[in-house]
Protein backbone atom coordinates (compact mmCIF):
# COMPACT_ATOMS: atom_id res chain seq x y z
CA UNK A 1 0.00 0.00 0.00
CA UNK A 2 3.04 2.38 0.69
CA UNK A 3 3.16 3.48 -3.38
CA UNK A 4 -0.66 4.14 -2.88
CA UNK A 5 -0.80 6.25 0.27
CA UNK A 6 2.40 8.17 -0.62
CA UNK A 7 -0.08 9.36 -3.83
CA UNK A 8 -3.15 9.70 -1.62
CA UNK A 9 -0.96 11.86 0.66
CA UNK A 10 0.34 14.08 -2.36
CA UNK A 11 -2.97 14.59 -3.60
CA UNK A 12 -4.55 15.45 -0.57
CA UNK A 13 -1.54 18.36 -0.42
CA UNK A 14 -2.14 19.29 -3.86
CA UNK A 15 -6.19 19.99 -3.11
CA UNK A 16 -5.79 21.47 0.30
CA UNK A 17 -2.77 23.28 0.34
CA UNK A 18 -2.55 24.18 -3.75
CA UNK A 19 1.00 22.43 -3.33
CA UNK A 20 2.70 21.68 -7.47
CA UNK A 21 2.57 17.94 -7.77
CA UNK A 22 6.48 18.36 -8.41
CA UNK A 23 6.39 19.52 -4.56
CA UNK A 24 4.29 17.32 -3.00
CA UNK A 25 5.97 14.24 -4.52
CA UNK A 26 9.16 15.39 -3.68
CA UNK A 27 8.30 16.08 0.42
CA UNK A 28 6.17 12.38 0.77
CA UNK A 29 8.68 10.26 -1.35
CA UNK A 30 11.71 11.92 1.00
CA UNK A 31 9.53 11.03 3.74
CA UNK A 32 8.15 7.71 3.21
CA UNK A 33 11.69 6.64 1.55
CA UNK A 34 10.02 4.44 -1.61
CA UNK A 35 12.17 2.37 -2.84
CA UNK A 36 12.66 3.22 -7.07
CA UNK A 37 9.53 0.74 -8.42
CA UNK A 38 7.09 2.16 -5.40
CA UNK A 39 8.20 5.59 -5.92
CA UNK A 40 7.65 5.64 -9.99
CA UNK A 41 4.05 3.87 -9.45
CA UNK A 42 3.05 6.73 -6.56
CA UNK A 43 4.62 9.26 -9.38
CA UNK A 44 2.46 7.90 -12.13
CA UNK A 45 -0.27 7.92 -9.38
CA UNK A 46 -0.50 11.20 -8.68
CA UNK A 47 0.14 12.80 -12.38
CA UNK A 48 -2.46 10.30 -13.99
CA UNK A 49 -5.13 11.38 -11.30
CA UNK A 50 -4.49 15.27 -11.81
CA UNK A 51 -3.91 14.60 -15.54
CA UNK A 52 -7.11 12.83 -16.22
CA UNK A 53 -9.71 14.39 -13.26
CA UNK A 54 -12.37 15.71 -15.24
CA UNK A 55 -12.23 12.13 -17.17
CA UNK A 56 -12.36 10.43 -13.51
CA UNK A 57 -15.10 12.16 -12.62
CA UNK A 58 -17.32 11.39 -16.13
CA UNK A 59 -16.71 7.47 -15.07
CA UNK A 60 -17.43 8.14 -11.49
CA UNK A 61 -20.86 9.16 -12.69
CA UNK A 62 -21.37 6.29 -13.89
CA UNK A 63 -20.98 4.19 -11.08
CA UNK A 64 -22.29 6.49 -8.12
CA UNK A 65 -26.13 6.32 -7.10
CA UNK A 66 -25.76 9.41 -5.27
CA UNK A 67 -24.48 13.04 -6.69
CA UNK A 68 -20.46 13.11 -7.16
CA UNK A 69 -20.97 16.92 -5.39
CA UNK A 70 -21.83 14.73 -2.08
CA UNK A 71 -18.61 12.47 -1.82
CA UNK A 72 -16.12 13.31 0.95
CA UNK A 73 -12.83 15.03 -0.72
CA UNK A 74 -10.78 11.98 0.32
CA UNK A 75 -13.02 9.59 -0.86
CA UNK A 76 -13.10 11.52 -3.87
CA UNK A 77 -9.42 11.24 -4.10
CA UNK A 78 -9.31 7.39 -3.57
CA UNK A 79 -12.25 6.66 -5.91
CA UNK A 80 -10.23 8.42 -8.79
CA UNK A 81 -6.92 6.36 -7.55
CA UNK A 82 -8.74 3.34 -7.72
CA UNK A 83 -9.96 4.40 -11.24
CA UNK A 84 -7.12 5.64 -12.83
CA UNK A 85 -5.00 2.54 -12.03
CA UNK A 86 -8.78 0.05 -13.34
CA UNK A 87 -8.44 2.24 -16.48
CA UNK A 88 -4.82 2.49 -17.29
CA UNK A 89 -2.87 1.27 -15.04
CA UNK A 90 -2.91 -2.99 -17.04
CA UNK A 91 0.44 -4.28 -14.96
CA UNK A 92 -1.90 -4.07 -11.63
CA UNK A 93 -4.63 -6.28 -10.98
CA UNK A 94 -7.82 -4.55 -9.95
CA UNK A 95 -8.80 -7.01 -6.95
CA UNK A 96 -5.08 -4.68 -6.13
CA UNK A 97 -6.55 -1.62 -6.92
CA UNK A 98 -9.83 -2.34 -5.90
CA UNK A 99 -8.60 -3.97 -1.80
CA UNK A 100 -5.66 -0.91 -1.80
CA UNK A 101 -8.28 1.52 -2.10
CA UNK A 102 -10.96 0.25 0.57
CA UNK A 103 -7.82 -0.40 3.03
CA UNK A 104 -6.69 3.52 2.28
CA UNK A 105 -10.17 4.41 3.13
CA UNK A 106 -10.69 2.77 6.36
CA UNK A 107 -7.22 4.96 7.18
CA UNK A 108 -7.99 8.30 6.30
CA UNK A 109 -11.56 8.54 6.04
CA UNK A 110 -12.38 7.24 9.64
CA UNK A 111 -15.07 9.84 10.44
CA UNK A 112 -17.14 8.47 7.09
CA UNK A 113 -18.48 5.05 8.67
CA UNK A 114 -20.20 4.28 4.98
CA UNK A 115 -17.13 4.90 3.33
CA UNK A 116 -15.43 2.00 2.86
CA UNK A 117 -18.59 -0.06 1.89
CA UNK A 118 -19.07 2.94 -1.31
CA UNK A 119 -15.40 2.55 -2.14
CA UNK A 120 -15.96 -1.22 -2.52
CA UNK A 121 -18.73 -1.07 -4.29
CA UNK A 122 -18.17 1.65 -6.73
CA UNK A 123 -14.53 -0.18 -7.47
CA UNK A 124 -15.70 -3.57 -7.68
CA UNK A 125 -18.84 -2.28 -10.28
CA UNK A 126 -16.13 -0.32 -12.53
CA UNK A 127 -13.69 -3.30 -12.42
CA UNK A 128 -16.32 -5.88 -13.16
CA UNK A 129 -17.85 -3.32 -16.11
CA UNK A 130 -14.92 -2.78 -17.54
CA UNK A 131 -15.17 -2.30 -21.56
CA UNK A 132 -18.23 -1.05 -21.60
CA UNK A 133 -17.99 1.96 -19.84
CA UNK A 134 -19.08 4.82 -21.69
CA UNK A 135 -16.81 6.93 -22.87
CA UNK A 136 -16.46 11.19 -23.12
CA UNK A 137 -16.93 12.77 -26.25
CA UNK A 138 -16.12 16.05 -25.57
CA UNK A 139 -12.81 17.95 -25.51
CA UNK A 140 -13.29 19.00 -22.04
CA UNK A 141 -13.86 15.58 -20.45
CA UNK A 142 -12.03 13.43 -22.68
CA UNK A 143 -8.80 15.73 -21.88
CA UNK A 144 -9.40 16.89 -18.86
CA UNK A 145 -9.10 20.60 -19.78
CA UNK A 146 -11.84 23.83 -19.08
CA UNK A 147 -13.70 24.38 -21.53
CA UNK A 148 -12.75 28.09 -21.26
CA UNK A 149 -9.21 27.06 -21.79
CA UNK A 150 -9.34 24.62 -25.22
CA UNK A 151 -11.54 27.71 -26.45
CA UNK A 152 -8.38 29.72 -25.92
CA UNK A 153 -6.19 26.87 -27.64
CA UNK A 154 -7.84 26.72 -30.20
CA UNK A 155 -7.63 30.27 -31.22
CA UNK A 156 -4.01 30.02 -30.06
CA UNK A 157 -2.63 27.54 -32.57
CA UNK A 158 -2.15 26.51 -35.60
CA UNK A 159 -4.96 24.29 -37.49
CA UNK A 160 -4.27 20.16 -36.27
CA UNK A 161 -2.29 21.37 -33.22
CA UNK A 162 -4.79 21.50 -30.69
CA UNK A 163 -5.66 17.39 -30.21
CA UNK A 164 -2.46 16.89 -29.84
CA UNK A 165 -1.08 19.24 -27.56
CA UNK A 166 -4.17 18.00 -25.28
CA UNK A 167 -3.04 14.76 -26.01
CA UNK A 168 0.70 15.58 -24.77
CA UNK A 169 -0.45 17.34 -21.56
CA UNK A 170 -2.00 14.02 -20.20
CA UNK A 171 1.09 11.53 -20.82
CA UNK A 172 3.50 10.68 -17.89
CA UNK A 173 6.10 13.74 -18.27
CA UNK A 174 9.57 12.23 -18.80
CA UNK A 175 12.31 12.98 -16.66
CA UNK A 176 15.54 14.90 -18.85
CA UNK A 177 18.86 15.41 -17.22
CA UNK A 178 21.37 17.13 -19.09
CA UNK A 179 24.94 15.82 -18.55
CA UNK A 180 27.49 17.97 -17.13
CA UNK A 181 29.91 17.99 -19.68
CA UNK A 182 32.74 19.59 -18.09
CA UNK A 183 32.54 16.84 -15.63
CA UNK A 184 31.65 13.29 -17.19
CA UNK A 185 30.10 11.96 -21.03
CA UNK A 186 26.61 10.42 -21.46
CA UNK A 187 27.99 7.54 -22.43
CA UNK A 188 29.46 7.77 -19.13
CA UNK A 189 27.02 8.74 -16.86
CA UNK A 190 24.43 6.16 -18.67
CA UNK A 191 26.62 3.20 -17.66
CA UNK A 192 26.55 4.41 -13.77
CA UNK A 193 22.71 5.09 -13.91
CA UNK A 194 22.00 1.65 -15.87
CA UNK A 195 24.17 0.06 -13.04
CA UNK A 196 21.31 1.27 -10.54
CA UNK A 197 18.48 -0.24 -12.76
CA UNK A 198 17.71 3.16 -13.85
CA UNK A 199 16.26 2.71 -17.74
CA UNK A 200 18.49 5.02 -19.50
CA UNK A 201 17.98 6.65 -23.13
CA UNK A 202 19.21 9.29 -25.19
CA UNK A 203 16.78 11.79 -26.10
CA UNK A 204 15.50 11.79 -29.87
CA UNK A 205 17.53 14.99 -30.94
CA UNK A 206 18.99 17.41 -27.73
CA UNK A 207 22.93 16.23 -27.96
CA UNK A 208 24.06 15.28 -24.39
CA UNK A 209 20.12 14.70 -22.59
CA UNK A 210 19.16 11.71 -21.22
CA UNK A 211 15.67 10.52 -20.32
CA UNK A 212 15.37 8.51 -17.12
CA UNK A 213 12.85 6.40 -15.96
CA UNK A 214 12.45 3.70 -12.99
CA UNK A 215 14.10 6.27 -10.32
CA UNK A 216 13.14 7.14 -7.06
CA UNK A 217 13.94 10.39 -5.27
CA UNK A 218 16.53 11.39 -7.95
CA UNK A 219 18.30 13.70 -5.87
CA UNK A 220 19.52 11.30 -3.68
CA UNK A 221 21.68 9.94 -6.73
CA UNK A 222 25.28 9.85 -6.04
CA UNK A 223 25.48 10.90 -9.36
CA UNK A 224 23.43 13.91 -8.88
CA UNK A 225 25.49 14.36 -5.72
CA UNK A 226 28.45 14.40 -7.70
CA UNK A 227 27.39 17.54 -10.16
CA UNK A 228 27.26 14.84 -12.78
CA UNK A 229 23.80 16.29 -14.33
CA UNK A 230 20.89 18.56 -13.52
CA UNK A 231 17.14 18.06 -15.12
CA UNK A 232 15.88 20.15 -17.75
CA UNK A 233 13.97 19.88 -20.64
CA UNK A 234 15.44 19.94 -24.02
CA UNK A 235 12.81 22.91 -24.67
CA UNK A 236 14.68 25.17 -22.36
CA UNK A 237 18.26 23.81 -22.98
CA UNK A 238 17.78 24.90 -26.57
CA UNK A 239 16.52 28.54 -26.29
CA UNK A 240 20.07 28.68 -24.61
CA UNK A 241 21.80 27.38 -27.47
CA UNK A 242 20.08 29.55 -29.68
CA UNK A 243 21.57 32.51 -28.22
CA UNK A 244 24.70 30.98 -29.32
CA UNK A 245 27.45 31.84 -26.14
CA UNK A 246 30.73 32.33 -27.17
CA UNK A 247 33.46 31.93 -24.46
CA UNK A 248 34.51 34.08 -22.32
CA UNK A 249 31.27 36.16 -22.57
CA UNK A 250 29.63 37.74 -19.69
CA UNK A 251 26.06 37.01 -19.43
CA UNK A 252 23.20 37.64 -17.78
CA UNK A 253 19.95 35.53 -16.95
CA UNK A 254 17.92 37.40 -15.47
CA UNK A 255 15.12 35.50 -14.53
CA UNK A 256 16.72 32.40 -13.85
CA UNK A 257 15.41 29.86 -11.10
CA UNK A 258 15.48 26.97 -11.29
CA UNK A 259 18.76 27.73 -12.95
CA UNK A 260 19.11 25.51 -15.84
CA UNK A 261 19.49 27.71 -18.29
CA UNK A 262 22.37 29.59 -16.21
CA UNK A 263 23.91 25.76 -16.40
CA UNK A 264 23.28 25.32 -20.02
CA UNK A 265 25.16 28.58 -20.94
CA UNK A 266 27.47 27.88 -18.41
CA UNK A 267 28.57 24.49 -20.77
CA UNK A 268 28.20 26.13 -23.66
CA UNK A 269 31.11 28.69 -22.98
CA UNK A 270 32.58 25.21 -21.58
CA UNK A 271 33.11 26.79 -17.92
CA UNK A 272 34.48 30.29 -19.24
CA UNK A 273 33.22 33.67 -18.90
CA UNK A 274 31.01 35.07 -16.11
CA UNK A 275 27.01 34.25 -15.52
CA UNK A 276 24.96 36.29 -13.47
CA UNK A 277 22.17 34.58 -12.51
CA UNK A 278 19.00 36.41 -10.98
CA UNK A 279 15.84 35.92 -9.33
CA UNK A 280 13.38 38.14 -7.59
CA UNK A 281 13.05 35.34 -4.32
CA UNK A 282 15.98 35.21 -2.31
CA UNK A 283 15.67 31.39 -1.54
CA UNK A 284 15.65 31.08 -5.24
CA UNK A 285 18.76 32.51 -5.24
CA UNK A 286 20.26 30.36 -3.16
CA UNK A 287 18.83 27.46 -4.59
CA UNK A 288 20.53 28.56 -7.68
CA UNK A 289 24.25 29.27 -6.30
CA UNK A 290 23.77 25.70 -4.63
CA UNK A 291 22.74 24.17 -7.88
CA UNK A 292 26.20 25.81 -9.48
CA UNK A 293 28.23 24.72 -7.01
CA UNK A 294 26.99 21.31 -7.09
CA UNK A 295 28.05 21.09 -10.27
CA UNK A 296 31.22 23.30 -10.63
CA UNK A 297 30.31 26.33 -12.06
CA UNK A 298 32.45 28.39 -10.60
CA UNK A 299 31.09 31.02 -13.40
CA UNK A 300 27.79 31.34 -11.84
CA UNK A 301 27.39 34.12 -9.35
CA UNK A 302 23.36 33.96 -7.77
CA UNK A 303 21.93 37.42 -6.96
CA UNK A 304 18.43 38.15 -5.97
CA UNK A 305 16.85 40.67 -7.61
CA UNK A 306 13.80 42.38 -10.07
CA UNK A 307 14.10 41.83 -13.15
CA UNK A 308 11.99 44.69 -14.15
CA UNK A 309 13.87 47.33 -11.94
CA UNK A 310 16.63 49.14 -13.72
CA UNK A 311 20.42 48.95 -12.85
CA UNK A 312 22.42 51.65 -14.30
CA UNK A 313 25.35 49.59 -13.29
CA UNK A 314 24.52 47.36 -15.62
CA UNK A 315 23.90 49.13 -18.36
CA UNK A 316 25.40 47.82 -21.91
CA UNK A 317 27.48 45.70 -19.86
CA UNK A 318 26.63 42.43 -20.77
CA UNK A 319 27.31 40.08 -24.48
CA UNK A 320 23.98 38.77 -24.35
CA UNK A 321 20.94 38.53 -21.74
CA UNK A 322 18.85 35.63 -21.49
CA UNK A 323 14.95 36.82 -20.47
CA UNK A 324 13.14 33.52 -19.73
CA UNK A 325 10.37 35.56 -18.38
CA UNK A 326 7.61 34.91 -15.78
CA UNK A 327 3.95 33.54 -18.12
CA UNK A 328 0.92 31.54 -18.53
CA UNK A 329 2.72 28.28 -17.98
CA UNK A 330 0.26 26.62 -20.65
CA UNK A 331 3.57 24.75 -22.29
CA UNK A 332 4.14 22.56 -18.95
CA UNK A 333 0.43 21.36 -18.31
CA UNK A 334 1.94 17.69 -18.35
CA UNK A 335 4.48 18.53 -15.29
CA UNK A 336 2.20 21.02 -13.52
CA UNK A 337 -1.08 19.80 -14.29
CA UNK A 338 -3.02 22.27 -11.92
CA UNK A 339 -1.62 25.02 -14.71
CA UNK A 340 -4.70 23.95 -16.67
CA UNK A 341 -7.42 25.13 -14.11
CA UNK A 342 -6.09 28.71 -13.54
CA UNK A 343 -8.16 31.40 -13.82
CA UNK A 344 -7.36 33.05 -17.46
CA UNK A 345 -8.41 36.17 -16.83
CA UNK A 346 -5.79 36.48 -14.23
CA UNK A 347 -3.22 35.55 -17.29
CA UNK A 348 -4.45 38.80 -19.39
CA UNK A 349 -2.26 40.91 -17.48
CA UNK A 350 0.93 39.30 -17.99
CA UNK A 351 1.94 40.57 -21.65
CA UNK A 352 2.03 43.94 -19.67
CA UNK A 353 4.76 42.74 -17.46
CA UNK A 354 6.86 40.64 -19.88
CA UNK A 355 7.12 43.39 -22.10
CA UNK A 356 8.44 45.90 -19.05
CA UNK A 357 11.03 42.98 -18.35
CA UNK A 358 12.12 42.67 -21.96
CA UNK A 359 12.26 46.85 -22.25
CA UNK A 360 14.39 46.75 -18.81
CA UNK A 361 16.35 43.92 -19.83
CA UNK A 362 17.58 45.24 -23.73
CA UNK A 363 19.22 47.98 -21.77
CA UNK A 364 22.24 45.65 -20.37
CA UNK A 365 22.85 44.48 -23.68
CA UNK A 366 25.88 46.10 -25.66
CA UNK A 367 26.05 46.75 -28.88
CA UNK A 368 26.15 44.27 -30.96
CA UNK A 369 25.00 41.56 -28.59
CA UNK A 370 22.37 39.02 -28.08
CA UNK A 371 18.69 39.25 -26.26
CA UNK A 372 17.19 35.63 -25.89
CA UNK A 373 13.31 36.75 -25.12
CA UNK A 374 11.31 33.29 -23.94
CA UNK A 375 8.36 31.52 -22.35
CA UNK A 376 7.18 28.40 -21.29
CA UNK A 377 3.71 29.07 -22.72
CA UNK A 378 2.14 28.53 -26.30
CA UNK A 379 -0.07 31.94 -26.27
CA UNK A 380 0.99 34.87 -29.51
CA UNK A 381 -0.35 37.47 -27.06
CA UNK A 382 2.60 36.43 -24.40
CA UNK A 383 4.97 35.59 -27.16
CA UNK A 384 4.94 37.53 -30.92
CA UNK A 385 2.79 40.01 -29.93
CA UNK A 386 5.08 40.68 -26.68
CA UNK A 387 8.47 40.71 -29.14
CA UNK A 388 6.31 42.54 -31.76
CA UNK A 389 5.37 45.80 -29.33
CA UNK A 390 9.37 45.50 -27.89
CA UNK A 391 10.64 45.74 -31.46
CA UNK A 392 8.60 48.75 -32.89
CA UNK A 393 10.01 50.84 -29.86
CA UNK A 394 13.46 49.30 -30.50
CA UNK A 395 14.54 50.26 -34.14
CA UNK A 396 18.14 49.47 -32.66
CA UNK A 397 17.22 45.20 -31.86
CA UNK A 398 16.37 43.22 -34.79
CA UNK A 399 15.44 39.31 -34.81
CA UNK A 400 17.89 36.98 -35.99
CA UNK A 401 17.45 33.60 -37.50
CA UNK A 402 17.53 30.66 -34.77
CA UNK A 403 20.76 27.66 -35.46
CA UNK A 404 18.28 24.83 -34.99
CA UNK A 405 19.21 21.10 -34.79
CA UNK A 406 18.39 19.58 -38.00
CA UNK A 407 14.89 17.84 -37.20
CA UNK A 408 13.34 21.32 -37.11
CA UNK A 409 12.59 23.33 -40.37
CA UNK A 410 14.96 26.08 -41.21
CA UNK A 411 14.42 29.55 -39.19
CA UNK A 412 14.42 32.58 -40.57
CA UNK A 413 12.36 34.62 -38.66
CA UNK A 414 14.48 34.51 -35.45
CA UNK A 415 10.91 32.69 -33.56
CA UNK A 416 10.11 29.30 -32.70
CA UNK A 417 7.39 28.37 -30.81
CA UNK A 418 7.53 24.27 -29.81
CA UNK A 419 4.06 22.77 -29.33
CA UNK A 420 3.27 20.05 -27.18
CA UNK A 421 3.16 16.96 -29.21
CA UNK A 422 5.25 17.83 -32.09
CA UNK A 423 8.94 17.04 -30.62
CA UNK A 424 9.08 15.36 -27.58
CA UNK A 425 9.47 18.55 -25.54
CA UNK A 426 7.73 20.88 -23.49
CA UNK A 427 5.87 23.90 -24.61
CA UNK A 428 8.22 26.61 -25.41
CA UNK A 429 8.76 30.11 -27.24
CA UNK A 430 11.86 31.13 -28.43
CA UNK A 431 13.04 34.50 -30.29
CA UNK A 432 16.75 35.61 -30.86
CA UNK A 433 17.22 39.54 -31.00
CA UNK A 434 20.41 41.23 -32.21
CA UNK A 435 21.14 44.92 -30.68
CA UNK A 436 22.83 46.40 -34.36
CA UNK A 437 26.67 47.66 -33.22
Amino acid sequence: MAARETALNALIACRKNGAWPNAALKEYLQRDRLESRDAALATRLVYGVLQNRNKLDFYLKQFLTGKLSGLHPVVKDILHLGLYQISELDRIPDSAAVNESVELTKKYCRGQKNAPALVNAVLRKAASTWGSWVEPVSYADRYSHPEELITLLKKSLPKGKLEPMLIADNTAPQTCIQVNTLKTTAGELTRLLEERGIEVRCHSWMENCLVLSGLGNLERLEEFRQGLFYVQDPASRLSVLCAQLQKGWNVLDCCAAPGGKSFAAALAMEGTGSILSCDIYPHKAELIAKGAERLGFSNITAQCRDASERNPAWLEAFDAVIADVPCSGLGIIRKKPDIRYKNLRELEALPELQGAILENQAKYVRPGGVLLYSTCTVLPRENEAVVSAFLECHREFQREALALPDIFPKNESGMITLIPGEYDTDGFFICRLRRKP
